[in-house]
């Protein structure tokens, strides 16, 4: 076996692996800062910093700021200056989150703006100095004096309760309320004028070198906190998970507004006036729910994403959208493409978008022209997010990810003329990999005699061979309608490649990337062509020489949870399943999700019934470790716990007399869908470890001592 180190192979080390999140180009292009998460130091929480990074790739990256409890969402306003958003650790863990400046011409860091419950997010003009945020508000506040009483008298008499009027009451995994978000604009002495230098007209061609300042901390500066007018006072639950655009010239806010009927959520977009808080509607659709991407830079335009109305028949269908900035006539961008866009940037010229989208495996940059035309793809391989375009239009730059490298800041030339992207000097280097990653591909026949191919990725450690086989891990991804195509954190095939496993990572139907006829081919009918297409991926796979198909587990999370319950009850051929946040009963899931009316659309109660995995409980005689969080609001802790019992009574290897049992439940009470804090997932490697090695390697191993 060849022996290599590397940070999967130890789990503290893993853990402390850099991790790289969105990123802000200041109005010139001259600057470019990125968010990195790292360990504390009791290694309990990731701890949020602020770095910058040269466009130009040549110097390397810089801190700018080492808060305590963290930064987040750094944006540049038109005078260089950076915001983002933090909280003071002097002030305690009861701290609010507030909207800091960082001066571009040098100083320290102050409170720019403040809420009583905190900022969530924070808009900046790129030619004006006009700022609006996000904030969390009590609807019976009638101003900053009333919202702090009542914040206190609720802190004071330990009261949590909440009296809701309307759907939705929860969310991925926190209540809802009573709180709900609003938009304000930040008022007060204006910023100061940018000196002439570092303006858009001063940026050339080329990528420029930014200026280094010296900056180099966030430590608490003059307070110069400015006032907040509220420009949403009637939102109530509207602003409830929205996406929001600002005009460049801090003129209107573009917004997804959610209106309820019964327990039904609608979305469209609406225009809010800065100055005065008029809104009106720019684009209501009964069929399809609407969400904002960007503005023009010209303001002339807004565009945003389309999501049809599904039906137990009909998959939605993901189009992009423009539509006058002042109301009119939407209009679609490359019709008959048959991708879904995830992202909408606007070019410097207004003329077109960059746009991404998922396709075969990656999540590639493509450019759309508003001429028309068929969409241009800028990249190849990794998977794109954050996209930012340089003033000059030649340059854009983004967050690249992929199954071989973890999230890493990069800059794509847009005219061609030289290699397209280029990875830039971020604040981490790649990690060395345990393995090798493979793409394969297997062509499935359907019922109807079709076939489609089905592909995956599949992660090997280096020494798997003819001579020593890997043991076989499946991994079914979540969704549905998604897929394997970027760094994952939380379900990383790497740490068990290093423990010498292989690892398949398939994107059976309902996959995204591949066309709407290959989601559709799964819709309301799960256990059919997943099923199939993921069985189909196995045995190709296991053909081959380097892994032993004597020795495999399933595993996935959330509808890979749900399909690994689904295989548990309809194949013996694992020696293990390992099912994470998953659906176990259709039949009481879908009125307990926090998205009621989206699943009524995807299944009729027959549907949901022929579907449903614990209608297979006694067929399964296989072991299984069930892990459930009690906070999952998508997959409600009921889902975890009927599993449980239901395996423990009915299934085709239940209890014992005395109580013993081959299954396993691993229960987080303060975990949701995700299992987030370090420590925990820690505990959840290992466990998922111990319980594969038993039952696939025949090998055991020490349960984490934490688990007491």
């Amino acid at each position: 076996m060849v022996t290599q180190t590397t940070p999967f192979h130890t789990l503290d080390d893993y853990l402390a692996l850099p991790r790289t999140g969105g990123i802000a180009l200041s109005p010139d292009g001259r600057r470019l800062v990125v968010a990195q998460s790292v360990l504390d130091p009791k290694r309990t929480r990731y701890v949020t910093s602020l770095w910058e990074v040269d466009p130009s790739g040549e110097a390397s990256a810089r801190r700018l700021t080492r808060g305590a409890k963290g930064e987040g969402g750094p944006a540049f306003t038109a005078s260089g200056d950076l915001l983002f958003v933090a909280a003071r650790a002097e002030d305690g863990e009861d701290a609010k989150p507030c909207v800091w400046r960082l001066p571009a011409a040098g100083g320290e860091a102050h409170v720019l703006a403040r809420r009583p419950g905190g900022i969530s997010g924070v808009l900046t003009a790129r030619a004006s100095d006009r700022v609006v945020v996000t904030a969390d508000t009590l609807p019976g506040a009638t101003d900053e004096a009333a919202e702090r009483r009542l914040r206190k008298t609720r802190k004071d008499k330990k009261v949590a309760a909440i009296l809701h009027t309307g759907y939705p009451v929860r969310y991925w995994d926190h209540d809802l309320g009573p709180d709900a978000p609003r938009l304000f604009a930040v008022e007060g002495a204006p910023l100061p004028e940018d000196d002439g230098e570092g303006t858009t007209e001063d940026a050339s061609d080329a990528v420029a070198t930014p200026e280094l300042v010296t900056v180099p901390t966030a430590e608490p500066g003059p307070d110069d906190t400015r006032g907040t007018r509220d420009l949403t006072p009637d939102a109530g639950k509207a602003l409830i998970e929205s996406s929001f655009a600002l005009s460049d010239d801090g003129t209107f806010v573009v917004a997804d507004w959610h209106t309820s009927a019964g327990a039904s959520v609608r979305e469209h977009l609406v225009r809010i006036d800065v100055a005065t808080g008029e809104r009106t509607v720019l684009v209501a659709d009964e069929e399809a729910d609407l969400a904002v991407a960007s503005i023009s830079p010209d303001g002339a335009w807004v565009a945003y994403t389309s999501e049809s109305i599904s039906d137990p028949h009909h998959a939605p269908r993901v189009t992009a959208w423009i539509v006058p900035s002042t109301g009119g006539e939407p209009r679609r961008l490359a019709d008959g493409w048959d991708r879904w866009p995830t992202s909408l940037t606007w070019l410097p010229d207004s003329a077109g978008l960059l746009v991404t989208a998922d396709e075969h495996g990656h999540s590639p940059v493509f450019r759309v022209l508003l001429a028309g035309g068929e969409p241009e793809r800028l990249t190849d391989d990794g998977a794109y997010g954050s996209v930012v375009v340089a003033p000059e239009g030649k340059h854009a730059f983004a967050v690249r990810a992929s199954y071989a490298y973890p999230g890493e800041v990069v800059r794509i030339d847009l005219t061609g003329t030289q290699e397209r992207v280029t990875p830039l000097r971020g604040p981490s280097e790649r990690p060395v990999l345990p393995g090798r990653l493979e793409d394969v591909a297997t062509t499935v026949t359907d019922a109807d005699g079709s076939t489609h191919t089905v592909r995956s990725y599949l992660a090997l450690p280096e020494d798997a061979s003819a001579e020593s086989p890997a043991p076989l891990l499946l991994w079914i991804h979540g969704g549905p309608l998604g897929s394997w195509n970027a760094w994952s954190w939380r379900w990383n095939p790497w740490i068990m490649v290093a423990r010498g496993y292989a690892v398949l990572l398939p994107d059976p139907a309902l996959s995204t990337g591949y066309g709407q006829d290959f989601i559709q081919r799964g819709w309301g009918a799960w256990g059919e062509a997943p099923y199939t297409d993921l069985m189909a991926a196995t045995d190709a796979v296991e053909a081959r020489a380097d892994v032993d198909e004597t020795r495999t587990a399933a595993m996935g999370g959330s509808f890979g949870g749900y399909m690994a319950n689904w295989v548990a009850g309809h194949t013996d051929r694992f020696r293990a399943v390992v099912t994470h946040a998953s659906l176990w009963a259709l039949d009481q899931f879908g009125p307990t999700t926090d998205a009621a009316y989206y699943w009524a659309r995807e299944m009729t109660h027959e549907m949901a019934l022929a579907n449903s995995p614990h209608r297979f409980v006694g067929d399964i005689r296989t072991p299984m470790l069930v892990i459930h969080g009690d906070k999952d609001y998508r997959v409600p802790i009921g889902e975890g716990l009927r599993l449980w019992a239901e395996l423990l009574e009915k299934s085709g290897l239940p209890a014992d007399a005395d109580g013993s049992t081959v299954h396993r439940f691993l229960y987080f009470p303060d975990e949701n869908h995700w299992i987030l804090t370090p420590q925990h997932a820690k505990v959840w490697y290992e466990v998922v470890e111990a319980f594969l090695a038993e039952h696939v390697l025949g090998e055991t191993r020490e349960l984490p001592e934490t688990l007491g």
